[in-house]
């Protein structure tokens, strides 16, 4: 790399810094209100392995209130949780009010990593499929503000993410045996990520995509898109407009020929 390739992305990281923390001012302005009015809002991340759910997080909560915000990312589900209603485990974690809590995947599980790896029976689900609908409008029916957001990332950028990871020895709890198999199950990926974005993008918690290869381009386009979706007239409305390229409503695309 040479000396003006170097400066050049110094530069670029000084921007990503700066306006990262004029969104992040915004989003202690959102949650202030957010605890002043009792709001309750649940935001759920999804997207393939590596695409940056994690990174995404940390930034949205850095300098929000440890004890109004709450991130869960629940692990593999106890003999009683198997036994129980499906989404009983995740109506524990819902935020009260006065509360933001992020869902480092969620519910939807079911129809990503469950059914690709074949941790889900055909029966749950056509299960889970009748049932969602009808659980989350009774979430936004109860004072709920459901945001929903897909992480999408390209074939040979999780390539080189997952091995990079593989290789980290800071990131090896990051490592799991899903991994191995997430480049080689990338088709059945597709399929059902298309067949839960057509079939769950509804109007009152609709999916919206946010293209990941840049990491940085991610982070700062996904919390503009939280700052313009939240309403709060205390924000600054001109960092609440999502880049269009990078941040995508699912009703407006063609989901079959979203890139695969």
């Amino acid at each position: 790399m040479s000396k003006h390739d170097l400066l050049n992305e110094a530069d670029s990281k000084a921007t990503y810094k700066k306006k990262l923390r004029e969104l992040q001012i915004e989003l202690v302005k959102i949650q202030r209100r957010v605890i002043k009015h009792d709001h309750r809002i649940l935001i759920l991340l999804e997207g393939r392995d590596a695409a940056g759910k994690d990174g995404v997080i940390k930034r949205i909560t850095e300098h929000l209130s440890p004890r109004e915000t709450r991130t869960i990312a629940l692990g593999k589900p106890s003999d009683r949780e198997v036994r129980s209603w499906y989404f009983q485990r995740y109506v524990h974690y819902l935020p009260a009010d006065g509360e933001i809590a992020l869902f480092n995947r969620s519910w939807y599980n079911r129809v990503g990593v469950e059914r690709v790896m074949g941790f889900a029976a055909e029966e749950q689900i056509k299960t889970f499929y009748e049932n969602v609908g009808a659980f989350e409008k009774m979430l936004v029916d109860d004072g709920f503000q459901v945001l929903k957001i897909y992480l999408d990332i390209s074939k040979k950028e999780q390539t080189r993410r997952l091995k990079a990871r593989d290789q980290s020895p800071l990131k090896q709890w990051k490592v799991s045996p899903i991994d191995a198999v997430a480049i080689e199950k990338w088709d059945d990926y597709t399929i059902a990520r298309n067949e839960m974005l057509l079939r769950t993008d509804f109007d009152y918690a609709p999916w919206h995509i946010v293209k990941t290869d840049n990491k940085r381009l991610a982070r700062v386009n996904t919390i503009r898109h939280i700052l313009g979706s939240i309403d709060c007239p205390e924000t600054n409305k001109a960092l609440a407009v999502p880049d269009p390229e990078i941040v995508l409503a699912a009703a407006e695309i063609d989901i079959e020929h979203l890139r695969s």
